[in-house]
């Protein structure tokens, strides 16, 4: 038997709303958002491909069932799977995540707008073969370049006045609401099947922080973003099917998001949509770390080279001050055991430990080989951190954003290294120049992991030149990723 549910006529939240009429109408006239999207698309996939090199990724990809493969099916960069855009979203964005080593937001909220691409990509790539298959024009990379840009400006400017760490809930549920806005469009929904979808996004289940916190910290946070990317594809699926919507799922009273998961706050806005985020958006570039410790991180190295220089090791070291920003202190400042890989690279102290050690943090430096090293965890102990007032203030100041980090160390005779302090980290808007030449070469390793010197050449061919990547269809371009035989 088969039960319409009629819906009250009744508008829909302001907030989304906004959000679909941003996506739906708003012209992205930005070069440097463009140019960015681009590193930042190519980045991204590297990660992915790095990823696979570790099993703890690559056993959970691949179709729910074994053996299915979807005709014109969304391909998975470095493997041979051809899977439904639901599982593939999953797939594209585990391994982006899986190494923590994406782009990064910080504000009220942090986050990895770069996640978003597991939906764009999986859905860009499944309806580019079937427009080929049906005859009609495919989806090019400057349309998934757009989606990314608007992707990456829903899920910052809803972060950068809205804490959801604050209570308890985990930042991929702006991956998920991201994810469904934009893919509602690239799939062709109507207006109200847009505002449908993410509705379904905000009431859905949201995902809670246990996963990122002692005694708790594990390999969930690796891929919690490729479930929310792909849920996103999935209920703007159901969207398209029809499915209805819920207008006040945000603000109804007792049973909306606010009153149950927001302590019945409604969001704020510091800005309207438009292109700030991925004009802004902060890359990971040389350390596969936490955001909040990577001025700390390139500090280490720096005095490492100092303690070299004056025949000094880890074994000398008495103490070691990091003065930080509040965020820093709340997320990633931890003692005691370290039990996994999760738990190692979001601990300050691991993070700064290692490269004071060895001259280098690497993502195999998190897995246990290395953590046994009991040096580790000697220098740990003597590491702690104090909050600088100012540096909060910067870290929240919108004409900074700065994530900054000092380190100090004194040795057992008495002797001190100045301190080294680090405002803004190579990957932030104010080092593009400095940074984006070792975000290619960044790119151009993760290839070598996976292709041959032909493929990284053909691969290469493309992306190195903007318009010439930015008219390259999605089918094209996903095709050269596939893994060889």
């Amino acid at each position: 038997m088969s039960i319409q549910v009629d819906r009250v006529p009744q508008d829909f939240d302001q907030v989304m709303i906004d959000i679909v009429d941003y996506v739906e109408n708003y012209k992205i006239i930005s070069d440097v958002a463009y140019e960015t999207a681009w590193n930042c698309l190519l980045d991204t996939i590297g990660c992915g491909l790095e990823a696979l090199e570790y099993a703890a990724c690559t056993k959970l990809l691949g179709p729910v069932v074994p053996g299915t493969s979807v005709p014109h099916g969304t391909r998975v960069p470095g493997t041979s799977y051809v899977l439904d855009p639901v599982q593939g979203a999953f797939n594209i964005g585990a391994t982006i995540r899986w190494l923590d080593f994406n782009d990064t937001w910080l504000a009220a909220e942090w986050g990895h707008p770069s996640d978003n691409l597991g939906a764009i990509l999986a859905v860009a790539d499944w309806l580019s073969q079937n427009a080929i298959a049906e005859g009609r024009q495919p989806l090019t990379m400057r349309d998934v370049l757009t989606a990314m840009i608007k992707a990456h400006e829903i899920q910052g400017c809803i972060a950068l006045e809205n804490s959801f760490n604050r209570v308890g809930l985990d930042h991929v549920v702006l991956v998920k609401v991201a994810s469904v806005a934009v893919v509602s469009q690239m799939l062709g929904l109507t207006r109200e099947q847009s505002l449908n979808a993410l509705s379904l996004a905000w009431v859905d289940g949201q995902a809670l922080r246990t996963y990122r916190h002692f005694p708790n910290a594990g390999s969930r946070k690796s891929w919690a973003a490729g479930d929310a990317t792909s849920r996103g594809v999935r209920l703007a699926l159901m969207a398209k099917a029809g499915e209805m919507g819920y207008p006040s799922a945000l603000t109804a009273k007792t049973w909306g998001f606010y009153d149950v998961l927001f302590k019945g706050q409604p969001f704020t806005f510091q800005r309207s949509y438009g292109s700030y985020v991925m004009e802004n958006i902060l890359f990971k570039i040389s350390f596969p770390a936490e955001f909040h410790s990577q001025t700390a991180v390139e500090a280490a190295m720096t005095l490492r080279d100092q303690m070299v220089s004056l025949g000094k090791t880890d074994a000398d070291i008495a103490s070691i001050v990091i003065r930080t920003h509040e965020a820093c202190i709340r997320i990633i400042d931890k003692h005691g055991p370290l039990n996994n890989p999760a738990d190692r690279d979001h601990c300050i102290q691991y993070m700064v430990a290692v490269p004071l050690i060895f001259g280098r943090l690497i993502a195999s430096d998190y897995e246990d080989a290395i953590a046994s090293d009991r040096r580790i965890d000697a220098l740990r102990e003597k590491i702690s951190c104090v909050e600088d007032p100012q540096y909060t203030l910067d870290y929240h100041d919108p004409s900074k954003r700065s994530i900054p980090n000092a380190l100090s160390i004194v040795f057992t005779d008495g002797s001190c290294l100045a301190e080294v302090a680090v405002e803004y980290p190579i990957g932030h808007a104010n080092r593009r120049v400095e940074g984006i030449p070792l975000l290619i070469e960044k790119f151009k390793k993760n290839l070598s992991r996976q292709f041959s010197t032909q493929r990284q050449n053909e691969i290469l061919s493309i992306t190195s030149d903007r318009n010439e990547f930015e008219a390259t269809s999605v089918n094209d371009f996903m095709e050269l990723f596939v893994k060889e035989s």
